[in-house]
């Protein structure tokens, strides 16, 4: 069996997270944490790239790697279009469409992608991205919205979710993932819920849909969203950032901390009290929307993600669901044994690493909830 080295990236707003395995073995691992002086002097998430890049390989010379060690490349990818779950080739026309202008919402995952490219042009080494941010499987009942130019999809939490789905069901229910039914809510910074049935992501609330979160401000009334988008108050952007980094905890209570806003409520803040409680209360909402869409015939809920610590929010969740099915509370996440899991099965030739062109030529017909109805515009990255 051929010896893999793989560089697993997985870069956030304000951290970079690497790894390297070797085959199914973990290397190294770490967390770079950058300060807020540090990323303030740069304007966009792209002009980051050389520095997010030499802070990587330097901490890789500093532990002894060099950049030709690899054998393969894998990343979180970015604002990717609608694709199915597994790998997909980093290229050219991949990094065209992370980096376009007409993005507003660029993620700081994409610069992993971009370090990734940077290393198979030079090593010619695979590079890919992996149960990618814009993986939609979402049944055609389920995208169906009350406005045809405006159909439900699915984006976000793929990695995580996925990854944390297929080892409850080998973990707890002791049976096949692709013949099981599991719903994962995924707590974070921003959050989603998602069905598993039968290997594929059949339905999803997204952190615009449903439920807000730290950072995230959750479905409101349209008509009310409406006549704020046009009164005159706020800027396009503006309104972006009251549902993408300021709304939820963030706007309520100044804090996207969990922990902050828990001690608040522990010492006697009420206002902290209700937001953390509503929190709570609106993911199980969203968790029992979606045992509905199999008739409640699930195998297991799983709570994850970093907020998923909070006894006092998982606990909350955990009594208002259990009656569903069973709960397993599987905090943080495991994005980079997924990554780098992944890339080893295509590697070995387990697994195809589809192709990014061929992706997107059919990315619209995948969230076109009829023929010849066409949505509106392509999913964001949330």
């Amino acid at each position: 069996m051929n010896i893999e080295r793989i560089l697993v990236l997985n870069l956030g707003s304000t951290s970079s997270k690497i790894a390297v395995y070797v085959n199914e073995s973990e290397l190294i691992k770490a967390t770079i944490r950058h300060t807020t002086e540090e990323l303030s002097q740069f304007d966009d998430i792209l002009d980051q790239f050389e520095f997010r890049k030499e802070k990587v390989f330097g901490y890789l010379h500093e532990n002894g790697i060099n950049e030709n060690f690899f054998t393969a490349v894998c990343s979180r990818g970015g604002n990717i279009l609608p694709c199915p779950h597994g790998a997909i080739a980093i290229d050219q026309q991949m990094i065209d469409y992370l980096t376009r202008p007409e993005d507003t919402a660029k993620h700081a995952s994409l610069l992993g992608s971009l370090i990734a490219f940077d290393l198979h042009k030079k090593y010619g080494i695979p590079a890919c991205i992996y149960d990618a941010i814009g993986t939609d499987e979402k049944i055609p009942l389920a995208r169906v919205s009350g406005v045809p130019e405006l159909p439900h999809y699915t984006v976000g939490h793929m990695l995580n979710t996925r990854a944390m789905a297929i080892k409850c069901a080998h973990d707890f229910l002791h049976k096949n993932f692709h013949e099981s039914t599991i719903i994962v809510a995924h707590l974070g910074g921003g959050g989603s819920v998602r069905l598993y049935k039968d290997g594929l992501n059949i339905d999803s609330i997204n952190d615009d849909e449903g439920s807000f979160y730290p950072e995230r401000g959750g479905g409101v009334s349209a008509k009310d969203l409406v006549t704020l988008c046009y009164s005159g108050k706020y800027t396009e952007k503006e309104m972006m950032k009251k549902f993408h980094g300021g709304g939820g905890f963030v706007a309520h209570l100044g804090t996207a901390d969990v922990q902050q806003a828990q001690k608040m409520a522990d010492d006697g803040d009420g206002y902290a009290k209700l937001i953390i409680e509503a929190f709570a209360f609106n993911v199980a909402k969203d968790i029992g929307a979606l045992a509905a869409s199999v008739a409640g015939k699930v195998d297991c809920i799983v709570l994850t993600g970093g907020i998923s610590y909070s006894k006092f929010i998982s606990g909350y969740i955990k009594d208002h669901v259990s009656f569903i099915a069973p709960v397993e509370i599987m905090p943080g996440e495991i994005e980079m044994e997924a990554l780098a899991a992944g890339a080893l099965r295509v590697l070995r030739g387990e697994e195809k690493l589809q192709d990014f062109g061929e992706i997107a030529k059919t990315a619209k017909d995948r969230i076109r909830i009829y023929p010849g109805v066409e949505p509106f515009t392509a999913p964001k990255y949330k």
